[in-house]
């Protein structure tokens, strides 16, 4: 038995906040823990949790989930609160990164140079809501295994294929379909695009969007809004392309 208990708590004393340059990862919180040893349970190395949530039902299935895994479980308040952000912090699952591949023949969504982590978490779970899983990210871009994006995406995150580029062109080099690339000044309102798969719907960054080059990348779409803003949140913005994107059967207008 103490040499068991050793073998748990060893992992413990090496874990530290998140560094993007680590091996490991964390899953604050006990809906995304939950979700992790759901669909990505090999890389799991333990669970964390507080005594302040033993009553809660969530952390009763994290114990048995846990079990079931062979997953080691420990109870430790002081390490939970060096390593989270944030304060009532039930449960925490620490995981190795880990690589996935996009699908040849399943519909992509592409981000170039998204740098927003919350923004990024909402369009994992957006993006598993209306059925797409796989996301090219096209760097410079966000960390997809930031704690926060973990978070922002209550766990869609261990669901998704995803896979990073250099540049667009070398997306487009290992992945030819139909691209639409969605621009402030799209060349196509949304509401009259037929999109036939398999295709990419491509997105900018939040700050500057993408360049008029884009244009040339396939058959550039806007989502009209009134000129009262100058543009949508990304994640909003994903949000109705997706919708659309995943209703085909919706007529386009004349």
């Amino acid at each position: 038995m103490t040499s068991r208990r050793h073998l748990q708590k060893a992992p413990n004393m090496r874990l530290k906040k998140y560094e993007s340059d680590a091996a490991q990862s964390y899953s604050f919180g006990v809906f995304p823990t939950l979700e992790l040893l759901s669909h990505q349970p090999g890389s799991v190395r333990e669970v964390l949790l507080s005594s302040a949530g033993e009553r809660n039902k969530g952390v009763a299935r994290l114990r048995e989930a846990c079990a079931a895994a062979h997953i080691p479980l420990n109870t430790d308040d002081k390490l939970i609160a060096r390593i989270a952000p944030k304060e009532n912090t039930y449960a925490v699952g620490v995981f190795q990164k880990y690589t996935t591949a996009l699908r040849a023949r399943a519909n992509h969504v592409v981000l170039v140079n998204p740098s927003d982590m919350g923004n990024l978490g909402t369009i994992l779970r957006t993006m598993l809501g209306f059925g797409f899983v796989d996301l090219a990210l096209i760097r410079p871009a966000a960390d997809i295994f930031d704690p926060r994006v973990v978070r922002s995406s209550m766990g869609a995150l261990f669901q998704m294929r995803f896979a990073y580029f250099d540049s667009f062109a070398a997306y487009r080099a290992s992945n030819r379909r139909q691209c639409y690339p969605f621009m402030t000044n799209g060349r196509q309102p949304l509401n009259e695009v037929r999109f036939e798969p398999p295709f990419a719907l491509v997105f900018g960054s939040e700050s500057s969007g993408l360049p008029d080059s884009f244009h040339d990348e396939g058959i550039s779409v806007r989502i009209p809004h009134t000129e009262t803003i100058d543009s949508l949140n990304l994640a909003v913005a994903m949000g109705i392309a997706l919708y659309r994107a995943a209703n085909p059967a919706i007529p386009p207008t004349a």
